[in-house]
Order: C-alpha cells, then sequence, then structure tokens
C-alpha cells in the first residue's frame, strides 16, 4: 500500500513539473513580439513637451548615443523617416554561462 501511494505521489509531482515548465515557457500570448520600437511607440515614450517630434534633449540610453548617426538631415530632431532609415545596431555579444 505504501509503496502505490509513493508511485502516485511521484507520479503526480512528475505531472505537475512538467506543466508548469510547459506554461511557463509559453509566456503570455498576448505579448506583442520583440523587435525595434516604431516611430508612434518612440513619440510616446520620450516626446516630453508632446510636439510630435524627437528631440536629442528628449531621448535616453541607446538612442541618445547614436542620435547624431539617425538624424541625418541635423536638424536636432529624428523624424519617422529617419528612424525607418536608421543603421541596425551593432549586436552585442551574449556572456557565455
Amino acid at each position: 500500500m505504501k509503496n502505490s501511494l509513493n508511485k502516485v505521489i511521484g507520479t503526480f509531482s512528475l505531472v505537475l513539473l512538467i506543466s508548469t515548465a510547459t506554461f511557463a515557457q509559453q509566456g503570455n500570448s498576448d505579448e506583442k513580439p520583440k523587435g525595434p520600437p516604431t516611430f508612434k511607440q518612440l513619440l510616446k515614450e520620450f516626446d516630453a513637451n508632446e510636439d510630435g517630434k524627437i528631440s536629442q534633449k528628449e531621448v535616453k540610453g541607446p538612442l541618445a548615443e547614436d542620435f547624431k548617426k539617425i538624424d541625418t538631415d541635423e536638424d536636432g530632431f529624428i523624424s519617422e523617416k529617419e528612424l525607418k532609415n536608421a543603421p541596425k545596431p551593432e549586436r552585442r555579444e551574449r556572456p557565455r554561462n
């Protein structure tokens, strides 16, 4: 009796472990695929004065570092066209474990 109870508990534990791992890998199906942000997303995030433009003073992070590369007409703003034609960022090496 004790042996069969251990088998039931072991089987249940294994099924629970597998189902948990499966659901964890699936993630949230409502998530948008990762990729470069759209101009609209950048406006929402960086356009502090809500003038419909992205200025060098408003941006942060990697966009600020590459601002001059993207602002090809050198007017101090990034347009939707400039963003679309922006050079792709270099891929960073992933740390090895």
